[in-house]
């Protein structure tokens, strides 16, 4: 075979291609955790009305006095007056703080009088039913507050009364033994996902004790407002005084 043809042949060879099985590494010298949603629960039978009960609970413009981690607490729009005239908070602005970090965020607020308060943020919806919240007409539908420290949030204290029972293998045979005494099952669930795994990390220690701390910080409460001098005469019109007279001032 002539010269020019054998490189013609060489040309026209496919030739094979290169690969390389060495895959490109990243090295992250810091590992976050994701953002997956959470859910915390703690629930409490506390020695008072559920009626005064709700009034401490629903009083959120007093949250910076007393919950842990709320550094300031204010209702910023209020609903329209219930079957028995009472108007109920409806957004609220709130700033938490830990481990050095601080974010202020805006609440949906969803209130059904004497049992269930509801706090809603960025993505969370509520499953309350709307007949059950007439007064929340204005603001039932319309979306939660996106912010940048929560992708999710979602509280709701649920309250409903506690019937006295003789303690376990002690039936009760003498009815004038135990005075009757009023009492509260409450319970609180947190559902919440981090907008910044960042938060996440942060706080892994914090989370689980957020629960508990915030029935305690409403059982100290209402030891403080609730027992003693004038113990069982606060009422949610007590309660919201000063509330209504802030609501007064911001023109609500």
């Amino acid at each position: 075979m002539s010269t020019p043809i054998r490189g013609m042949l060489r040309t026209l060879r496919p030739t094979p291609a290169i690969r390389s099985f060495c895959a490109p590494t990243q090295r992250t010298f810091i590992t976050l955790p994701g953002t997956e949603p959470q859910i915390l629960t703690e629930k409490r039978i506390l020695p008072y009305k559920s009626s005064s009960l709700y009034s401490l609970i629903a009083d959120v413009d007093s949250y910076s006095t007393f919950v842990p981690y709320c550094t300031s607490s204010r209702v910023t729009k209020w609903s329209a007056p219930d079957s028995h005239g009472k108007k109920w908070p409806a957004e609220a602005n709130l700033t938490v703080g830990w481990a050095g970090v601080e974010e202020t965020f805006t609440s949906k607020l969803l209130c059904v009088p004497g049992t269930i308060v509801e706090a809603l943020s960025g993505d969370a919806v509520t499953s309350i039913p709307e007949s059950k919240l007439v007064h929340h007409s204005e603001t039932y539908h319309s979306p939660a507050a996106a912010n940048g420290i929560f992708q999710s949030l979602n509280t709701r204290w649920s309250l409903k009364p506690f019937h006295y029972q003789p303690p376990s293998g002690q039936p009760q045979t003498d009815k004038t033994e135990h005075e009757p005494r009023d009492q509260t099952e409450v319970h609180l669930v947190v559902e919440f996902q981090f907008a910044n795994p960042l938060y996440t990390a942060l706080s892994k220690a914090v989370a689980p004790q957020v629960a508990p701390k915030m029935i305690e910080a409403f059982e100290l409460r209402a030891r403080k407002l609730l027992d003693g001098p004038g113990a069982g005469t606060i009422d949610s019109k007590t309660s919201f005084g000063h509330a209504v007279s802030a609501a007064k001032k911001l023109g609500a």
